[in-house]
């Protein structure tokens, strides 16, 4: 039996020494490549975490106190740990393990974490909670420097610091090598400043100097211009906490001392940790982007080249982006930290002056995309549809209120298989259409997507395209920037009794479920303005409608169609078919469709039910 296998829960670490501590971060960071090349999965952050998840498991009694993990992507250690390794082979997988923390999963899982940056307000919710109920109960938060850009963190430090609660936040500093001051003397200059010594003469002083406010001030700021020459400190001490590092997240020797130290302080305290993605597994440290999130693959390659012989959306949306921008010297991309995910990389070559990465910022990227529109510019921002709920109350205040032409390109629409419901686009049409101003579009093809980009891209006030992730049905791109003629959709196929008005990536199983029940379909391409006249008619002409999308049913674009046949006073039988109103899991997206309904099978099981014999 490995070190590893005899692992069964958090409590089983406090028994090891220190060498056996390092030999079990080899074989874990082992068992993490092996596993992640066998299902798929985010590999770097996790690999550059390992000697992190151990030290806070050894250090901490938990569950009882709480980790919290910022973007839970990183948690595979943390899951292997607390009793879940015999489970890892069904990560990401229909009905398995979820690629994040979540709490239904395990009781070591304090909080969700699919979206970044939340980890801080959750922690310090926690421990305010704690301190309200008289519980000793120590609470971490683990944030990564990516998810450090997000103004959100800095909302709850701040808030934090003002709080004097038992609060750790590490921040997992994987952006830089480790430095020459992240060796010896730091590490043991951060020791030294968690002891309790230090931090009993430091609070005895405050005690002493508070009665002499000049020389207090002084004697404060003497001690941050001291931590200043060797640690970035100024910054999280002026928000309140007491800052201690940088030091090397990878050594034990430095971590545990440092962590037992501070489990003993009271208030708020900040670790600064230094780590390097992929650490452990030669090929992800070299390119850390690359193995970030990765499919099935041999260890000893590594990743093999994509080969498909049809586009994906996002890449459809790529080449469109960089043909638009040559076009036109107006257009500006700007990505919120996706740009590899969202398709930018190519105009980010080519147009680097026009190209801005905000950071997870996805507030200031809408605000930011209105100042530009505002000065004439024509800004796309190339957004998850998880993440555009994000940035909701700036795309009403800020684009749609002023009527700013800021395009949408809104990525992974619908369901997202593996990621699961924190990163499902479900909600999209439902909470967009609402809004005054916007235009809405939901391509049904590639080629329909390049027409509808444009489309939307000419129009004078905001837009939005929605596409889902991953390939199409394989239609032919041709290379024109061509428009569409704006709210109108088309017919496909004309049949009987039944009309179908089908929504974006719905289109191609419903034009099969049209030909086995010989029914009209409409491929309605606009949610917003809806093709009113194409709804009269086909309400007009046959006895039963259908709507079907990729959305939630609630407030989508067949809420749209009912709407529009109340104001026309037209009373039809009509069935809505879209995502149901529950958070769909993880899983593979084939299964999660037809779990859904939104497959061939299940749009027919339901037509079948709804018309009569």
């Amino acid at each position: 039996m490995s070190l590893l296998e005899s692992i069964a829960s958090p409590a089983d670490l406090k028994s090891l020494d220190r060498a056996l501590l390092k030999q079990l971060c080899g074989e874990l960071r082992d068992f993490i490549v092996d596993s992640v090349s066998r299902t798929g999965g985010h590999l770097a952050s996790n690999l550059g975490v390992v000697e992190l998840s151990i030290a806070l498991h050894s250090v901490f009694d938990t569950p009882e106190d709480r980790i919290v993990w910022d973007v839970g992507h990183q948690t595979y250690a943390h899951k292997i740990l607390t009793g879940r390794r015999e489970r890892m082979h069904t990560l990401r997988q229909t009905d398995g393990l979820s690629g994040f923390t979540k709490r239904e999963e395990s009781e070591y899982d304090a909080f969700i974490a699919g979206h970044s940056s939340t980890s801080i307000s959750a922690a310090l919710g926690m421990a305010v909670a704690a301190k309200l109920k008289g519980e000793e109960r120590r609470v971490v938060a683990v944030i990564g420097d990516g998810a450090m850009t997000a103004g959100m963190a800095f909302e709850a430090l701040n808030n934090a610091g003002a709080m004097d609660a038992n609060l750790l936040v590490i921040l997992n500093d994987n952006d830089m090598s480790i430095s020459a001051n992240v060796g010896a003397l730091n590490s043991y200059l951060t020791r030294l400043l968690s002891g309790r010594f230090y931090n009993k003469l430091r609070s005895r002083g405050e005690r002493l100097l508070a009665t002499l406010p000049p020389i207090h001030e002084l004697a404060k700021r003497a001690e941050e211009h001291i931590k200043g020459m060797v640690t970035p400190s100024t910054l999280f001490e002026e928000f309140g906490f007491n800052y201690l590092g940088p030091i090397d997240g990878h050594d034990l020797d430095a971590l545990i001392p440092t962590l037992l130290n501070i489990r003993q302080l009271k208030g708020p305290q900040f670790l600064h940790i230094v780590t390097r993605k992929g650490k452990g597994y030669e090929l992800a440290e070299a390119n850390p982007c690359l193995y970030h999130g990765v499919g099935k693959f041999q260890v000893e390659q590594g990743l093999s080249a994509k080969v498909s012989t049809r586009p994906t959306y996002t890449e459809v949306f790529s080449q469109w982006l960089s043909d638009m921008a040559a076009a036109d010297s107006r257009l500006v991309g700007i990505t919120p930290a996706m740009c590899e995910g969202s398709g930018l990389n190519d105009f980010a070559e080519r147009f680097p002056e026009r190209y801005f990465d905000v950071g997870i910022a996805e507030q200031h990227a809408l605000t930011f995309a209105a100042g530009l529109a505002c000065e004439g510019c024509k800004p796309v921002v190339a957004i998850y549809s998880t993440f555009l709920q994000r940035a909701y109350d700036q795309l009403i205040h800020d684009v749609a209120l002023q009527n700013l032409p800021v395009l949408l390109a809104i990525d992974r629409a619908g369901l997202v298989g593996a990621d699961g419901p924190t990163h499902a686009g479900a909600f999209d049409l439902s909470f967009l259409r609402c809004i005054p101003n916007m235009l809405i579009a939901t391509p049904s093809d590639e080629n329909e997507c390049r027409l509808l980009l444009t489309t939307a891209f000419h129009f004078d006030g905001p837009s939005a395209v929605r596409y889902p992730r991953g390939t199409g049905p394989g239609a032919e791109i041709l290379p024109a920037l061509d428009s569409l003629p704006i709210g109108k959709g088309i017919v496909r196929r004309n049949g009987q009794r039944l009309a179908i008005l089908a929504f974006g990536s719905v289109v191609s199983a419903s034009l099969k479920v049209a030909e086995t029940l010989d029914a009209t379909l409409a491929d309605m391409r606009f949610v917003k303005p809806l093709d009113r006249e194409l709804v009269r008619l086909l309400a007009e002409t046959h006895d039963y409608l259908v709507t079907i999308e990729e959305n939630v049913v609630m407030g989508g674009a067949g809420s749209a169609v009912a709407e529009l046949l109340a104001e026309l006073d037209i009373r039809q039988p009509m069935l809505h078919l879209g995502l149901p109103d529950r958070f769909v899991e993880h899983g593979d997206p084939a299964v999660l469709l037809a779990r859904c309904g939104l497959d061939v099978d299940g749009i027919l099981t339901s037509l079948k039910k709804f018309l009569p014999e």
